[in-house]
Formats: C-alpha cells, sequence, structure tokens
C-alpha cells in the first residue's frame, strides 16, 4: 500500500480514499474531477484582508514620498540644502533599519494567495453516483489532495 496524502482529515492510499466522513476504494473510481464552490465568509474574509494588507503596506512609501517632496520644494525657497540632506539621509537608515520588520507582513501577504480565493471541491464517482470527498477553501492544500488522487487513480488504471 502507497500513501500518496495524509492530514487530519483526508487519506489517499493506493487501496482507498478516506474523506469526509466518506471511505471509497481506488477500484471503484471511475471518474475524478474538481469544481468551483460558492464562495464562503472565511474566503471573502481572506480577500479583504489581503486589500487592507497591500494598503497598508503601500501607504508608508507614499506618505514618505510626499513629505521628501514638500521638504525639496520648501528647501528650494529657502536655500538650506544641508538640513534638507541630513533629514533625508536620516530617513534613509531609518527605513533600512526597518525594512527587516516587513518580513512578517509580507509572509501573511504570501500565504493568503497561497491558499487562494475560491472554494474548490474534489468530486468522485463511484458505483455509478457522484461524491463529493473534499471541500476547501484552502488552494494549496487541495491541490496536494487532487494530485494524489490523480496519482494513486494512474497508477491503478496502469496496473
Amino acid at each position: 500500500m502507497t500513501l500518496y496524502y495524509r492530514d487530519d482529515a483526508v487519506q489517499v492510499t493506493s487501496e482507498s480514499i478516506r474523506a469526509g466522513g466518506h471511505s471509497v476504494r481506488i477500484s471503484d473510481v471511475t471518474y475524478v474531477w474538481h469544481a468551483r464552490g460558492a464562495t464562503t465568509m472565511a474566503v471573502r474574509g481572506r480577500v479583504l484582508g489581503r486589500g487592507v494588507l497591500v494598503l497598508l503596506l503601500s501607504l508608508p512609501p507614499l506618505v514618505a514620498l510626499v513629505c521628501v517632496v514638500s521638504l525639496l520644494w520648501s528647501a528650494q525657497d529657502r536655500g538650506n540644502w544641508t538640513a534638507v540632506l541630513v533629514i533625508l539621509a536620516g530617513c534613509a537608515i531609518a527605513a533600512l533599519a526597518l525594512t527587516p520588520f516587513l518580513e512578517l507582513p509580507l509572509g501573511w501577504l504570501d500565504r493568503s494567495y497561497e491558499r487562494g480565493n475560491r472554494v474548490h471541491e474534489l468530486w468522485v464517482q463511484h458505483h455509478g453516483t457522484e461524491v463529493m470527498l473534499v471541500r476547501t477553501p484552502d488552494a494549496l492544500r487541495f491541490g496536494q489532495i487532487y494530485r494524489a488522487v490523480q496519482r494513486a487513480v494512474e497508477q491503478h488504471t496502469e496496473q
């Protein structure tokens, strides 16, 4: 018996698929497909959170740009370039010092894109009936499960 995928709720082996309270023998599967399910509040919240995070990450550089332009504009009138250069150098050093702290929100943004923005469903045809085995908003997990089922079915048909 070959294990293709396993987590808390799903197990795909060379003999069977166990998911969602169903246990389906690979030899009884005649067709496998996937579909998009109805959008859930979790998916909508993820997309909204992604938008808020992008806004929060892009706002400080825009504010800094406006401040630099206004500082240069005012220095042009006064001719006080040394103060402007000192302020700009201080801001550049502060920005470089704070750059490592962007790792956490950028990681959140990456994971939100990995998880996707749709609900995915895995269906199989088993003894002439269509059975939905998995329904998840996590695109990465769904892709792993779907590929495991495909490999299991392919290996069974080759034997």
